[in-house]
């Protein structure tokens, strides 16, 4: 079938939106007609280089929900007009998904192939005959794609499918960096270093998990007051003035944990949170930069003698199928904002304009509305 869709020729690039073919689903495998998307930085890193795409054409989007319209022969488990929300990839047989942690799937070493995951000659997508790269194996940037069930996680249908979007990758990570990875306990003090789609959802990752003190961190005055609204106790232009604050008050020792979700991290950002935790500290990296960069200038007599701690986070070190819905759960319950996050609606034509947005500073996350357009 024809489908619309937003991708990048070449890294740098900007996505442009084009008329793409997609296959049907095979066996173990839907299409799903998207209703939202989320703007993820992710996707930006793509398209600047900071990531690299195996194959070009590349459709970009990795974080969004939708009603399934098509589902394979002899594929169990989905049925038209399911709701879904698509996220990294979860297989349920592999050491990792067999030991809980979906997120590390064996698969999710194929997310930047482009290709099916269990044939690199396979694409669902082409462009002009040309085969065309899918983002994680699902490219929420195409108004109707077609994946791999392992990608997707039914939902119950009451739940907005805009908001519900989201939980497919930004808030997922950013509440799992905090409650997960940091194990955030009552009566910590937790810096968040950077307040976009993924930092703010740490703040209210850190704050259900009952941290007493949450410092956001960013240069953005817009971005800081979002965060106070959403669950941050304090709020600061800079990680020294948070660091200096952490340890204020904490009589001298600094933060329990400190989490980098800055939009493009590099490791002068991760050595300054660790220079803000104390001892047995907690160092979360979630953010991502550019690929090939190396290094982060810490003091490794501080590593040893004062046991800090320095984790790495994908997903929020958890699994799609089981946060996804507690995550929705807790919506429901009214102890998740979600609504709150949206900055700005986008058409799929105005994916360009949202990146320009984010870069500016002017969005906590922007979100393709495609039932704004739909007929």
């Amino acid at each position: 079938m024809q489908t619309r869709g937003a991708v990048i020729r070449q890294a740098p690039g900007e996505y442009e939106v084009v008329d793409l073919e997609l296959e049907d689903p095979r066996p173990g495998e839907i299409q799903v007609e998207l209703a939202a998307s989320g703007l993820c930085h992710s996707d930006d890193h793509m398209a600047t280089g900071d990531l690299t795409a195996g194959i070009y054409p590349f459709a970009g989007g990795h974080e969004g929900a939708g009603v399934v319209t098509a589902v394979g022969l002899n594929t169990r488990g989905f049925r038209e007009g399911d709701h879904v929300v698509l996220a990294v990839p979860g297989c349920g047989h592999c050491t990792w998904c067999a030991s809980g942690r979906q997120n590390l799937c064996q698969y999710g070493q194929y997310t930047l192939a482009g290709h099916r995951f269990d044939d690199p000659s396979s694409f669902r997508l082409s462009l002009d005959g040309q085969p065309v790269g899918q983002m994680c194996g699902i490219s929420t940037f195409v108004a109707t794609t077609t994946v791999d069930v392992m990608s997707a996680v039914k939902i119950d249908p009451s739940i907005p499918l805009d908001v519900a979007s989201l939980v497919g990758c930004g808030v997922a990570t950013g509440w799992g960096s905090a409650v997960v990875s940091a194990g955030v306990s009552p009566g910590d003090t937790v810096i968040v270093m950077g307040i976009g789609g993924i930092g703010i959802n740490a703040v209210q990752g850190a704050a259900h998990a009952g941290a007493v003190n949450v410092i956001a961190v960013d240069p953005v005055a817009f971005k800081l007051e979002t965060a106070q609204a959403m669950g941050a106790t304090h709020a600061v232009a800079t990680i020294e003035e948070a660091a200096d604050l952490a340890r204020s008050m904490t009589g001298g020792q600094g933060a329990d944990s400190a989490i980098v979700t800055v939009g493009v991290t590099t490791g002068d950002h991760v050595a300054a949170a660790f220079a803000g935790v104390r001892k047995d500290g907690t160092v979360v990296v979630t953010g991502l930069g550019d690929h090939g960069a190396v290094g982060v200038p810490v003091p490794l007599s501080e590593l040893t003698l004062f046991q800090k701690k320095l984790v790495g986070s994908l997903f929020g070190a958890s699994s799609p199928g089981v946060s996804i819905p507690k995550l929705l759960g807790l919506y429901q319950a009214g102890a998740l904002q979600l609504d709150e996050l949206i900055t700005t609606r986008y058409s799929l034509d105005d994916v360009a304009q949202g990146y320009r947005d984010m870069h500016a500073g002017t969005n906590i996350r922007g979100l393709i509305d495609y039932t704004a357009t739909r007929p």
